[in-house]
């Protein structure tokens, strides 16, 4: 599978747009039990909704379906399970879902994907609307204490931070690592440092991206940080500093990593073993590093004497232990 394109990367965001609301517009209304979040531990777009149903709650109404770190050109696949079959849904791939619906489907098998259980078909792969509405549409469901990730007073100001993050950060070190031509790597270098030193002016007096509580805009920041040293920054040639080098981002994402909700969802061998096994056109040999130390994660951050309330007039979800360092 190549991932490396001749000029700039350019990601297909040909998404499934059908949503899943209290209403029920699209045809697929909030059911407790009615749908299984698809995940990898190793993505970051899907690290996301893992945070979120747990900041949330959701864990009892929400299934979860966990693939392996590793895929190949046909879709992820459930090779964590036993027999390699995910126990609910029934398929060896997730690609078996968006066939049930689209037997045509041409476009990315991505995680995370809701799939409606009783048929059995992947209901949306839409990343960004998948939280949000999680955050909005499933509120019958949230646990008591959940914290709101997405208030409406705050709301425009966190989508022209998110805008600007997945451009230049989220999707950037994409860009950079995928980029086919030293121009366009070079550009999307360029645009990646200048936003994370954006962003650690705008947290150096202010301890979340907006307002002071946890929000989905820290969230969505978080996924990418948390990759970074153990991947982007070799991997993807985004090695202008290392997140360790980078003080007040460190500090941020540390912050975040020992919230619960956080860090608990981050495992690095499955991180690690994904970029570096399945892009073997950035990494022949599929050698998988044995660095970075990640020891640092657990350290003090200090960021508690900029204020702030993790999760505002709620509270935190019930602690789960932190996945193992490797």
């Amino acid at each position: 599978m190549a991932y490396v394109e001749s000029g700039e990367f350019t990601r297909d965001q040909r998404y499934i747009a059908t949503r899943i609301t209290a209403d029920g517009r699209d045809g697929f209304p909030v059911e407790a039990g009615r749908y299984r979040l698809v995940v990898s531990r190793a993505c970051p777009w899907a690290n996301r909704a893992i945070i979120v149903r747990r900041l949330l709650g959701l864990e009892d109404a929400l299934s979860m379906g966990v693939c392996g770190p590793t895929h190949d050109e046909r879709s992820w696949t459930f090779d964590l399970d036993p027999g390699g079959r995910d126990p609910v849904l029934g398929i060896e791939r997730l690609q078996e879902a968006f066939f049930e619906r689209y037997p045509d489907y041409d476009k990315g098998i991505t995680v995370p994907a809701i799939v409606d259980v009783p048929t059995g078909a992947v209901v949306t792969n839409d990343f960004a609307r998948i939280t949000v509405d999680l955050s909005l549409e499933w509120t019958a469901f949230h646990r008591e204490g959940a914290p709101d990730l997405y208030p409406s007073s705050l709301r425009d100001e966190i989508d022209e931070v998110n805008e600007v993050v997945y451009a230049d950060v989220n999707n950037g070190v994409y860009r950079a690592g995928f980029a086919g031509s030293q121009e366009a790597y070079e550009e999307a270098y360029d645009r990646l440092f200048r936003r994370l030193d954006r962003l650690s002016e705008r947290l150096g007096s202010r301890r979340y991206l907006v307002g002071d509580t946890i929000t989905e805009a820290d969230v969505r920041l978080f996924t990418t940080l948390a990759r970074f040293d153990a991947v982007y920054h070799g991997h993807f040639k985004c090695n202008r500093h290392k997140l360790t080098e980078m003080p007040v981002l460190w500090a941020y994402a540390r912050d975040l990593f020992q919230t619960p909700g956080f860090g608990d969802t981050i495992d690095f061998t499955h991180i690690k073993r994904h970029y570096y096994e399945v892009h073997r056109d950035i990494n022949p040999a599929g050698i998988v590093p044995a660095g970075p130390d990640l020891s640092g994660w657990l350290t003090p951050h200090g960021r508690e004497a900029l204020g702030g309330r993790p999760f505002g007039d709620g509270t935190p979800p019930a602690s789960e232990p932190v996945q193992q360092f490797a």
